[in-house]
């Protein structure tokens, strides 16, 4: 039975398969360097080439490691059409549906767990309080191993939050504040600690800008990121270019990547070609050396064993799976994830925002003037042409801009419900809908300003020096 699995395997998905072979290989892995008996290392490896030629089979393609196969029909939105395929990657998303990115089809591409009313209920029971109005409206809704960051939380181990932000901009948008907003939440619930990279590499490999610009904007995000009320006691923020060049546990943990992706698994992943920078090709492991406890050694002591959770939007995954591909190789444990859907833009979900299109989104420098007008000007509607048809046949709160902001940032669920049905039955206008938008964000966005003015250059400085945090490890 062992070296003959076929008979078990023509049940399996196609993602069913990948991840069998993925376990298999790292059994292999494990049995090598445990130094196992010759014929139990054999028997392992026949299995492994077996199980490769049932996935070869299957999908039609050679098994990559990282890579999960790629179904055109589970992940387009129902037609076998390319142009109406969802396309989700780090730099790019686009969909032709008003509605959005199809996220239930993105969780069986992508090969994550969805976040279910189970696990929703055991968080509550774990911190015991009500769960963030990102988890209970399906706003963070996909997962890998959150169920043994709660293992061991229960069994009172600890673990850490990793999340960052890529500072293409000197100005946030709202849409940013959402993993920000998220993390602080889980930071305190858990009292965990936190490190936030700020990948100033990144865009300056991507941008066109200069070494010295893209770190004044990471030191100007930075400023944004601490007003969202974090603690500088258990809060780590770093810079890439600033911190790579002073941890030799951070090198040492990248270079431990790197060694073990091949460029065809980036090219696979990533979409690089050729003719991209080899900055652009390695990048992904500098992205993926936070994950390991022992880059971060004046926090955990030196400790290899720290489990780290990464709450991130979805278009993030690919660098993970990677990571998590790579960690058992490494003798490093497996980040956990935590997944968030995309903030739209406000002509429509089709896209994410940018923050090089003033008028995509709403920024944390807009003045109450300036909400108002783009609110009331630019805000995808899902009402009537007229109202009278509005009345009679009501709105869309599935493609109405202003309705999906309301879900991130109204926080009381009983008010947000009243919105839906009045909107959908026509008692209330895309007007006034989009005032209850207006007065919602207006003085959230005029509180952040506030506290982001507190925020000194002194303030920075503290929360990037690499240091001990509140934690003993």
């Amino acid at each position: 039975m062992a070296d003959n699995p076929n008979c078990d395997l023509k049940s399996l998905s196609p993602l069913q398969l990948f991840e069998r072979v993925t376990e298999q290989g790292e059994k292999v892995r494990a049995l090598k360097a445990g130094k196992a008996p010759k014929d139990e290392i054999d028997a392992a490896v026949r299995m492994l080439l077996s199980l490769k030629l049932s996935y070869k089979t299957t999908t039609g393609q050679d098994y990559q490691a990282g890579l999960p196969p790629k179904d055109l029909l589970l992940i387009n939105n129902g037609t076998t059409k390319e142009e109406d395929e969802d396309f989700v990657d780090p730099w790019t998303v686009q969909t032709s549906n008003a509605k959005g990115v199809d996220y239930d089809k993105l969780i069986v591409r992508f090969g994550s767990s969805k976040i279910d009313t189970d696990l929703i209920n055991r968080i509550e029971r774990a911190i015991g309080q009500k769960p963030h109005r990102f988890l209970r409206r399906g706003i963070f809704f996909s997962h890998r191993d959150m169920d043994q960051i709660l293992d061991a939380y229960e069994n009172k181990k600890s673990f850490y939050l990793y999340t960052g932000r890529g500072p293409s901009s000197q100005a946030l948008h709202v849409g940013h504040l959402i993993p920000f907003i998220f993390t602080k939440w889980l930071q305190e619930v858990f009292d965990v600690p936190l490190v936030i990279q700020l990948t100033d590499d990144e865009k300056y490999l991507w941008k066109d800008l200069t070494t010295e610009k893209a770190y004044e904007y990471a030191k100007e995000n930075a400023k944004d990121i601490i007003a969202c009320g974090f603690d500088v006691n258990k809060t780590f923020i770093f810079s890439d270019l600033d911190y790579l060049g002073t941890s030799p546990g951070f090198y040492k943990n990248i270079v431990k990547v790197q060694k073990h992706v091949t460029f065809n698994q980036v090219k696979g992943i990533f979409g690089f070609t050729d003719s991209d920078c080899i900055g652009k090709i390695s990048f992904p492991a500098i992205q993926a050396a936070p994950s390991f406890s022992s880059s971060f050694p004046q926090i955990f002591n030196g400790k290899e064993n720290i489990q780290c959770l990464i709450p991130c939007a979805i278009d993030q995954d690919p660098y993970f799976r990677m990571t998590r591909d790579v960690a058992p190789r490494i003798g490093q444990p497996k980040p956990a994830l935590l997944h968030s859907v995309f903030f739209p833009a406000l002509q429509g979900a089709q896209t994410k925002m940018s923050a090089s299109d003033p008028n995509s989104s709403i920024f944390l420098t807009d003045t109450p003037k300036q909400i108002k007008t783009k609110i009331n000007k630019h805000a995808f509607s899902g009402g009537r042409d007229t109202i009278e048809e509005h009345r009679k046949y009501g709105g869309n709160c599935d493609v109405d801009v202003s309705f999906m902001y309301l879900t991130f940032f109204l926080e009381d669920d009983d008010r947000l419900e009243q919105l839906k049905q009045a909107y959908t039955s026509g008692e209330l206008l895309t007007g006034e809908l989009k005032k209850v938008l207006i007065e919602t964000l207006q003085p959230l966005i005029a509180a952040h300003q506030e506290r982001r003015k507190q925020v000194t250059d002194e303030m920075v400085k503290q929360f990037m020096t690499p240091r001990k945090l509140a934690f003993e490890f």
